[in-house]
């Protein structure tokens, strides 16, 4: 919609010109309920903003996406919606120094994530609403100024069907039939919320009291649909969040300032969780309906600590615009495994950071789309896909080296500042920076040049030189690619390894130096032993491709699994994949390394991560050729760890999810129908609901579980997720007919939720039926422009991702997508960046296969 793509311009010029002193919003939610009358369902906004202006006489817009405006009065005066109104903004001409503007709208339920999402339990048909706004969908739930520097404090009120309880940021209470919430502290449009609907709702509270006798006291509470109540371990929950809290408070030294701590597990969620103060959303996927692995409950906890370290990194504090968004994504990235670490039981989580979140960042640094951890951010479509690998991963791996780097004391006394000087404000990068520099007493100009304000990851390799056993030189050479060829001082540990009589890969050395230039001489390691192993990044300081010497990949073929420090396993996991990715290992070697030493790797989460990387090695970077042989082994492989893990262990049930997704032989598939039915048993192993479809799926995808089984499963499991399973699975079956009726679904007709329409993508494109999904390839890049003007950005984002002809691997793909490029360049710069992204994983792909090929 024109004027829906607010730009960074805009956004500056609208700041110098206002200040907003308060909203009172109004929301009638009672049309959520009852019968539609064949219009869209749409339910009555009514905002009124206070607000100055610098310049009187001044003309400015506010934002506002709604089918229909009922009235609007600026100052008193009734202005025409048909004249001021185009959809998206509402003109504002002739300001005065003081002002006040009402506007009264019908605004959108939505069915795709974003503003107000509307959800009908099909277990019991209860609806449930919630709010999703960042970055800029506040608009479509009531009238604003929709940029973060533009803060003020909002009160909400909401009238809700009889039985419904309401929750938004401050606390509630309901006062002849309507819902009233306490004024918020100064925050921005983005992160207010609103909650409604019959929620299952569990309380407790939190209490602290400080060096100065004060005390702190904070309602907690935590809610989720009904049907998942029985599934709802809030005691959990509530047991991450007070240690979450103590240990925010023990180092921040700014309490709390937001009052009570709501968290709401939701459907149909596009994000993993959004900080809203005091009521902070989830993807109610972190309820667990069957059992899972430690490293599910992990993740729960990071992002529970994630989000609740936006409180004052983001919520309290916020970027002015969203070229510093890592202002808050990457210190909440960071320190929700800092804390994660330092307050619970997750005492290995930076073992996950290493080799899952790292893993994220390292890719998309990769791409043509990078970009500097300060990224150049012209618009809102820009800011949507900032929320990436590098905004993240990459941001919080550079805050760990920048701990490293001035020392944990000096940079959590930087934090404590930082908050106390701009407490309800807006900053940019230098106003961190300054702070930093104060209490660690370096220059972090040039620290923020290299590490902030460049794209691109260095690769570290060691050079040893050894003399009668003895290491005689050990140097450090660091590379960069030609398109970012910016070398960084990095911060490393280095360590030595070698093999003990007993069998064991352990540490006997580490020095921790600076690496900085093309080549950097570790002179403290000079005449140590020989060592079978020398790791770069040993404990994980820095932000870097690992690379191995000759004689240490060796050793890694040999003996990855007699390495008996995790973090180190991890690190040599990550850098082969790395090294799969960059077609220097081939694929079948890497997943021959997986099959030799998988079953001896004791952290979950890094075996999961295995189990997702060894897919993505068969399916995208295998050549063709073997591909049918590697997923044989993959699933001799699986099974027999299957039968050997321990009964009931989180090993065994990570290896039976493997071992179904890589069945395809009728031996393998006849004995996941016996697992189903009972008729054959795996001690220890408990189908349960989940496990069940995650069963049928490669059933399905294999023509062994036709419509009928689906429909009989879920009968079995009529929820919410049940239908979502059924979905993917019913998109999955190997016919020409049902990857037709999934591409109009998807493609042709809007009227999928988000939920489903990721469910139906998820299960069209599977590797094995790469034949039957061929024609869409030239369908895909004849449709996405037009898709893309008219589905909003997520589910634009979405299709465009998700439906790319990834295992179309073929040149051919290749040359179609640089032509849509070529005859596109006009299109949308986000669209552009999405289908380069695309692009850049085929040709990797391509490369890895050739790779694979020659080792043949």
């Amino acid at each position: 919609m024109p004027g829906e793509n607010l730009s960074r311009d805009e956004a500056r010029e609208r700041a110098a010109l206002l200040s907003v002193d308060g909203y009172d919003v109004s929301l009638d939610l009672r049309s959520a309920v009852g019968e539609a009358d064949g219009e869209p369902r749409t339910f009555r906004s009514v905002t009124t903003i206070r607000f100055r202006c610098n310049e009187p006489g001044a003309t400015s817009f506010a934002d506002l996406v709604a089918p229909s405006v009922t009235a609007v009065s600026l100052n008193g005066k009734d202005l025409d919606p048909s004249e001021v109104f185009d959809g998206a903004r509402i003109a504002l001409d002739d300001l005065a120094a003081e002002n006040e503007l009402v506007v009264d709208a019908q605004c959108a339920y939505s069915r795709t994530g974003e503003g107000m999402h509307r959800f009908v339990d099909p277990e019991d048909g209860e609806v449930y609403l919630y709010t999703q706004y960042e970055p800029a969908d506040s608009r479509r739930v009531f009238a604003n100024f929709e940029q973060p520097d533009l803060k003020a404090p909002f009160r909400f009120e909401a009238r809700a069907p009889e039985g419904w309880t309401v929750w938004s940021n401050g606390a509630g209470e309901l006062v002849d039939g309507v819902w009233k919430f306490a004024e918020t502290k100064p925050i921005s449009t983005y992160i207010t919320c609103v909650v409604a609907g019959p929620y299952h709702y569990v309380t407790d509270s939190y209490s602290r009291t400080f060096a100065d006798g004060t005390t702190l006291e904070i309602p907690l509470g935590a809610m989720c649909r009904k049907g998942l109540a029985p599934h709802f371990d809030a005691e959990d929950v509530f047991l991450v969040t007070k240690q979450g809290l103590d240990f925010f408070h023990e180092h921040f030294d700014y309490p709390y300032p937001f009052g009570k701590y709501d968290q709401a597990f939701v459907p149909e969620y596009n994000l993993g969780a959004m900080e809203n103060p005091g009521l902070v959303t989830f993807r109610e996927e972190f309820i667990f309906r069957g059992k899972v692995t430690q490293a599910s409950y992990e993740a729960r906890a990071n992002v529970i600590l994630h989000e609740m370290a936006h409180m004052w990194f983001g919520d309290l504090v916020t970027m002015a615009w969203w070229d510093d968004l890592w202002l808050k994504e990457s210190f909440a990235d960071f320190m929700g495994t800092f804390a994660n670490v330092g307050a619970t039981r997750f005492k290995d989580a930076w073992i996950t950071f290493a080799n899952r979140r790292k893993a994220w960042a390292y890719r998309a640094d990769q791409l043509p789309s990078t970009h500097p951890v300060t990224a150049d951010i012209r618009d809102l479509q820009d800011a949507k896909l900032n929320f990436d690998g590098i905004t993240y991963a990459k941001g919080a791996s550079v805050l760990k080296q920048l701990v490293a780097y001035v020392g944990q004391d000096a940079f959590l006394e930087g934090a404590r500042r930082y908050f106390k000087r701009h407490a309800y404000g807006n900053t940019r990068l230098g106003d961190l920076l300054s702070v930093l520099g104060e209490t660690s007493g370096r220059d972090m100009t040039a620290w923020s040049l290299s590490w902030l304000q460049t794209a691109g990851v260095n690769a570290l390799t060691p050079q040893v030189v050894l003399a009668d056993s003895r290491v005689s030189e050990l140097a450090v050479v660091q590379e960069a690619p030609e398109s970012h060829p910016e070398l960084r001082p990095h911060r490393v540990a280095v360590g030595l390894y070698r093999l003990t009589d007993g069998g064991a890969l352990e540490r006997y050395a580490r020095v921790e130096t600076d690496v900085e230039g093309p080549r950097t001489v570790v002179a403290e390691l000079a005449g140590a032993e020989a060592p079978d192993l020398v790791l770069v990044n040993d404990d994980d300081l820095t932000y870097c491709k690992i690379r191995f010497d000759a004689a240490s990949l060796a050793t890694l073929r040999e003996h990855l699994g007699d390495l008996t420090d995790p973090l180190a396993r991890a690190l040599c996991w990550s850098a082969l994949w790395n090294m799969t990715r960059d077609a220097l290992l081939p694929a079948r070697d890497f997943i021959a390394l997986v099959l030799r030493f998988a079953g001896r790797e004791s952290d979950i989460g890094v075996l999961q991560m295995l189990h997702a990387w060894t897919h993505t090695a068969l399916d995208r970077y295998a050549s063709p050729a073997w591909r049918e042989t590697g997923g044989a082994l993959l699933a001799e492989g699986a099974l027999r760890e299957l039968r050997a893990a321990g009964a009931g262990s989180e090993h065994q049930l990570a290896w039976a999810r493997f071992f179904a997704s890589t069945a395809t032989a009728e031996p393998d598939l006849a004995l996941l129908r016996e697992l189903l039915d009972g008729t054959t048993t795996i001690e220890g192993l408990e189908v349960d609901q989940e496990l069940r479809w995650a069963f049928l799926e490669p059933l399905a995808a294999h023509g062994a579980a036709d419509e009928s089984v689906l429909a009989a499963e879920l009968a079995r499991d009529d929820t919410a997720s049940g239908k979502r399973h059924q979905v993917r699975c019913l998109a999955a079956r190997p016919s020409a007919a049902v990857k037709a009726q999934a591409w109009a679904q998807v493609v042709e007709s809007d009227t999928l939720s988000n939920a489903l329409v990721e469910a139906t993508i998820a299960g069209f494109d599977q590797p094995s039926q790469r034949e039957l999904t061929a024609p869409y390839a030239e369908k895909y890049f004849a449709v996405i422009d037009r898709l893309w003007q008219e589905r909003s950005i997520q589910i634009g984002m979405d299709i465009v991702s998700g439906l790319f002809p990834a295992l179309q691997d073929r040149p051919e793909t290749l040359e179609a997508t640089d032509a849509w490029l070529a005859a596109h360049q006009d299109a949308a710069p986000a669209l552009r960046r999405l289908v380069l992204e695309a692009r850049d994983d085929l040709a990797r792909a391509l490369r890895g296969q050739e790779c694979d090929a020659r080792a043949r």
